[in-house]
């Protein structure tokens, strides 16, 4: 029905304070575990990809081993079994354990890839569902930023690591169960070789989880810089601030390099322990595989097939250590992700307030956005039926009052009422039934022209499509689509022109039929060639409805029932239109100045 309500600009320091949480290790866990429940059979498939990566795991130990028969074999200390054997045995494994290590890593896979898929899904309904307020006091770059960048993340990272790290995992402890079973002087090596790898983890995870969330706070606020830019396009232009922004994007890009570069150190620190540690567990091997042969515990060919399962253990090892690289950054995303996920609105029950009347009332309502009053001690009533227009110069806090009353801001101090509730408290059903926004900035969803306007009433008829566009003096435009309701508008299909735009919104207002429309601006588009019709079409919608309108065009404002002057975020003068003219303070200097701008445009004849 209408754009996001903005209001005033925070404060740099109120922007980059405010972010949505990031999630802890156990709100992470928990959420984890609720997902896999969702998935159907989930438990079935997981305990089916344990077995068959334990298989996998457990067929490349056999390998070596059977390598290490054909060593006896050569050197003639085998068992007399044919080379033929052996070799169709070596066969057979390496056939199965990759089959079976494959099948294991597809079901993996295949889980949390639909883990992913639901999580993505409560993430953006969330984020849909989170309050106006929030999501403008956090930052709109830093919830994109989590719904594309960090989903995008979390999803490469398990599609590349988890099934890995399953394998890698099942692949050590089968290993070093098998060297148990050869011979317990072997467990020397991982004695000695787990405190390092330890060692080198806990150096690792002390410092690449704070790094990664610090990269990815980093684009965050490189993405906020960016929506920036692009929707503030016109501002920038106006205000000759291309290169400021330029400058600003750049510092934002080179922070997210500079902190990339350092979490990317931490692997580097990472590798080289993984050299020494690779260095000593093959020495390790040799000196215990000397001693077992000169000692006649076992024979070169069982010594040589456990050095093999010790040096084919190093490629799990490397990935396990390895991809703490991706999981780190992964896990960064995660909790990122979790932290709007862990805490989704609570919707509020049905206050029981009676039928919709349509009057309001702000009672010494005062709200700051982390820097100032934006607006202070605003009282402001609205009975049922009358229009009230705010007028002001920009900043003045206009749009502000517009979202306190639409329940877009919550007051710092004193209350905003709806028929007599406190507006915070009313649901979803009730907020509905009484209030709807239209902005200057609106929204044409991308379907057909049916879909876009049944979006606020689903059972509409046709007819009552066609009566809607038509109070809205829509046939102008509407009279000329290909396929008429069936057209497709949108990113997707026919762009609408602004004018035409605004009338949608206005129509759906109209099947909304709420007891309360808020107009922010929302005729702004009435200057512009063959826009006229829209003065018309507001006064369609504001006709028999408590209105409040933001008044872009004083005309507009002199045909309210009431008007409050706003300057500073107060009010400072009230009254008709006819009243403030003859107590000739700044709304009488405001409508001279239109006035006389608009005599001088009438003459003009171009």
């Amino acid at each position: 029905m209408s754009a996001a309500v903005t209001g005033t600009p925070a404060s740099g320091a109120a922007q980059t304070a405010v972010r949505f949480p990031l999630a802890s290790l156990k709100q992470v866990r928990r959420e984890v575990v609720r997902q896999l429940g969702r998935v159907h059979n989930a438990k079935r498939w997981f305990v089916l990809a344990v077995v068959l990566l334990s298989l996998g795991s457990y067929a490349t130990v056999l390998a070596p081993q059977l390598l290490g028969q054909i060593v006896d074999l050569v050197s003639g200390e085998g068992s007399g079994r044919p080379m033929w054997l052996i070799g169709a045995e070596l066969v057979f494994v390496a056939v199965a354990g990759a089959v079976m290590s494959a099948a294991g890593y597809y079901l993996v896979a295949r889980l949390s890839e639909r883990v992913i898929a639901t999580l993505r899904q409560d993430m953006v309904g969330t984020a849909l569902g989170l309050p106006t307020h929030q999501v403008e006091d956090a930052g709109t770059g830093d919830l994109v930023s989590r719904s594309t960048d960090d989903v995008a993340e979390l999803s490469a990272a398990v599609t590349e690591t988890l099934p890995t790290l399953s394998t890698s995992l099942f692949s050590i402890v089968v290993t070093v169960i098998a060297l148990f079973t050869l011979n317990w002087h072997f467990l020397i090596i991982p004695v000695v070789v787990a405190p390092v790898y330890y060692l080198a983890a806990r150096i690792y995870l002390a410092r690449a989880p704070k790094r990664y969330a610090a990269e990815r706070a980093a684009m965050a606020e490189r993405a906020r810089r960016v929506l920036e830019a692009i929707r503030g396009r016109a501002t920038v232009r106006a205000f000759s601030m291309e290169d400021r922004m330029h400058v600003e994007i750049g510092d934002a890009s080179w922070s997210v390099v500079r902190k990339g570069i350092r979490a990317r150190t931490t692997m580097l620190v990472l590798n080289t322990w993984m050299l020494a540690i690779e260095f000593l567990m093959l020495s390790l091997a040799l000196a215990v595989g000397y001693y077992l042969v000169s000692a006649d515990a076992l024979t070169v060919g069982a010594v040589t097939g456990a050095v093999l399962m010790i040096i084919r253990l190093r490629g799990p090892m490397n990935t396990f250590m390895r991809v703490l690289d991706v999981v780190q950054s992964g896990y960064a995303s995660l909790a990122r992700i979790v932290g709007v996920v862990s805490d989704p609105p609570i919707p509020v029950p049905d206050s029981g307030v009676d039928a919709p009347r349509g009057r309001v009332e702000l009672r010494n309502v005062s709200f700051s956005y982390g820097g100032g009053w934006a607006v202070r001690n605003v009282n402001l009533t609205i009975d049922p039926g009358q229009t009230v227009a705010i007028v002001g110069a920009s900043g003045a806090g206009k749009t502000t009052v517009a979202a306190l009353l639409a329940g877009l801001r919550v007051p710092d101090e004193g209350e905003v009422l709806v028929d007599g509730f406190p507006v915070s408290q009313l649901s979803d059903r009730e907020r509905i039934a009484r209030l709807a926004t239209v902005s200057q900035e609106v929204h044409v969803f991308s379907g057909t022209l049916r879909q876009d306007l049944t979006l606020a009433k689903p059972d509409a008829t046709d007819d009552e499509l066609h009566s809607a566009l038509d109070r809205v003096h829509a046939h102008s435009w509407f009279d000329r689509l290909p396929s008429g309701l069936d057209t497709v508008v949108g990113a997707r299909g026919l762009q609408l022109e602004p004018v035409a735009a605004q009338q949608l919104a206005l129509a759906r207002i109209l099947l909304l039929d709420p007891a309360i429309v808020v107009m922010d601006e929302a005729t702004a588009e009435a200057g512009s060639a063959g826009a006229g019709a829209l003065e018309d079409a507001a006064d369609e919608v504001t006709h028999g409805r408590s209105a409040l309108v933001v008044a872009h065009r004083l005309d507009q404002a002199s045909q309210a029932d009431n008007i409050l002057v706003m300057d500073g975020g107060e009010v400072v003068e009230r009254g008709t239109h006819d009243q403030l003219l003859a107590a000739g303070g700044i709304y009488q200097r405001l409508w001279s100045a239109w006035s006389a701008g608009r005599r001088e445009l009438d003459a003009d004849p171009v």
